[in-house]
């Protein structure tokens, strides 16, 4: 099993409004290296909630979580954020970039958190990121200067920076034309065939789902 890169065992969550109202019920999944997974359901299924508690920054949970082999469970804030820096990448529907940042300084910021690389290394890393996903000739432009479609490539590239385990996104598409929504899938696709970058993508798009290596469908806080 060393090729599991993420297991969770009876995953349970509970909202408290007033009375506890049950939001997930013993989720049970194990995620490969390379794998290109999708996690689907109608709004309000908990699909969002599992991706937070999965990338450990929702700790208000019954059940087991294990990152790498190594169990997430009473770990500190600190040690969390130091597993999220290195081990996992974020795209999210909103790509979050800093306007007072160039696109390559932004995509150098979580690798210049980690710390594991020096400073000249780190800019040759971003840049080599941009040129894989063709944002390389944006590299000193402001984010504010850039589409939508190239604004959420160039947020791929920040969540490459440090190389991470696995990359999890939150509607990574939910803000695109079909044509750039296309881009990006094709841009996760080589990740996990080329690289064996394992990603895990919360996403309405039944297009997107479809074409993704396995999808989980969850229906009221449960995986069917």
């Amino acid at each position: 099993m060393k090729d599991l890169v993420l297991q969770t065992s009876q995953i349970t969550k509970w909202f408290q409004d007033p009375a506890n109202v049950p939001v997930l019920s013993d989720i049970n999944l194990q995620l490969s290296r390379g794998e290109f997974v999708s996690v689907t359901g109608k709004s309000g299924c908990g699909k969002s909630t599992l991706l937070y508690i999965l990338s450990t920054m929702d700790t208000d949970y019954d059940g087991e979580l294990y990152i790498d082999g190594v169990r997430m469970n009473g770990k500190t804030e600190q040690q969390l954020a130091g597993v999220r820096n290195e081990k996992i990448g974020f795209v999210f529907q909103f790509h979050y970039l800093l306007n007072e940042f160039s696109v390559l300084q932004n995509v150098m910021l979580p690798a210049l958190r980690l710390g594991r690389w020096q400073t000249g290394e780190i800019q040759q890393r971003a840049y080599e990121k941009l040129v894989a996903l063709d944002m390389h000739q944006h590299a000193e432009k402001r984010p504010n200067q850039l589409s939508g479609g190239q604004k959420q490539r160039v947020a791929i590239a920040r969540a490459m920076i440090n190389d991470p385990l696995i990359i999890m996104g939150d509607e990574p598409t939910g803000n695109l034309d079909k044509r750039n929504s296309e881009i990006v899938f094709e841009i996760f696709l080589e990740l996990a065939h080329t690289q064996g970058q394992t990603l895990l993508i919360v996403t309405h798009d039944q297009e997107f789902a479809r074409k993704t290596g396995r999808t989980i469908q969850m229906q009221d806080g449960r995986v069917i």
